[in-house]
């Protein structure tokens, strides 16, 4: 069970380095080339692109605190530290745009016309082209190993994407007069980053909230129902990440049966639903007896 989930976290890990060494080629270029030329909104584009790095830097750590097995400290073990982690994505976002937005606020005030050539216009295209690729390859990757990491990651780069579209924007209203557009991106480009902090948030508070982890209950109940011996099922719940759900319901039976067999079908039940949810690592079931009427 161990080697299983080393070799996924490994999985996630090579997926990690890989998106790393993009985002640091990526920002090393835009940052190079914004200073180069005076580009408030390209340099701005380039720290983002350097918080993506951190950012797989922060995930490579998260998933390393959850390798650990179940123990007595963590009965339900260590998942959530990704979760955890996902988190510190979202606060050094929140760090990011601030600066930006101080940042533009200040080109605004005391305006800098920045150079604009044909090798400005390259280097965004590029780098534009290489974030949709490391976009789409860490959220299939993200999906295919149901890690939040990589899906957050993913997000973080979509923004990223959106803001290079903005600079090429920027650097078309430099080049035809009007330099403004600069720092007026670089703002929006702050805007952007601290969205993506948001909707990071919002998703992982309901993992740390316990919000319900899996919404199709009729499925479960009908699953349940199936199963010789069972009355009825209520009092469905569940929580968790997507990926390491645990859920809890109340059976009923007919007060006769044997112990013994109230176990069976208890077995039964967990097996049942844990084939037809694989992301459902465990199954409490509360049995309650129905007195039938002579």
């Amino acid at each position: 069970m161990m080697s299983v989930k080393n070799e996924h976290y490994n999985q996630v890990a090579n997926v990690l380095w890989i998106v790393l060494i993009l985002n640091w080629l990526v920002a090393g270029a835009k940052i190079a080339a914004g200073m180069f030329y005076d580009s408030a909104s390209m340099t701005a584009d380039g720290f983002h692109s350097l918080s993506d790095g951190m950012s797989n830097i922060i995930g490579l750590i998260g998933i390393r605190f959850c390798l650990p097995i179940k123990d007595d400290c963590h009965p339900y073990g260590h998942k959530k530290y990704e979760t955890l982690f996902s988190l510190g994505i979202a606060a050094m976002l929140i760090m990011v745009a601030i600066n930006l937005g101080k940042q533009g606020i200040t080109r605004i005030l005391h305006p800098v016309t920045p150079q604009v050539d044909f090798i400005s216009f390259v280097v965004m295209v590029i780098t534009i082209i290489v974030n949709v690729s490391v976009m789409v390859y860490e959220y299939r990757k993200g999906k295919q190993l149901q890690s939040d990491i990589l899906v957050v990651d993913s997000m973080h780069t979509r923004a990223d994407i959106f803001t290079s579209f903005s600079v090429i924007i920027a650097l078309i209203g430099v080049k035809i007069g009007f330099p403004i557009i600069d720092p007026i991106v670089t703002f929006v480009i702050a805007v952007f980053i601290a969205y993506a902090a948001f909707e990071i948030i919002k998703e992982q508070s309901r993992v740390l909230c316990d919000a319900a982890a899996i919404t199709d209950l009729d499925k479960i109940k009908k699953i349940v129902l199936a199963i010789d011996g069972v009355k009825n099922c209520h009092k469905i719940r569940s929580r968790g990440r997507l990926d390491d759900v645990f859920l809890d319901l109340h059976v009923q039976m007919d007060a006769k049966v044997p112990l013994g067999k109230a176990h069976e079908i208890s077995h039964s039940i967990q097996k049942e639903i844990s084939q037809n949810f694989p992301n459902i690592v465990d199954v409490m079931v509360h049995m309650e007896p129905v007195i039938e009427e002579e």
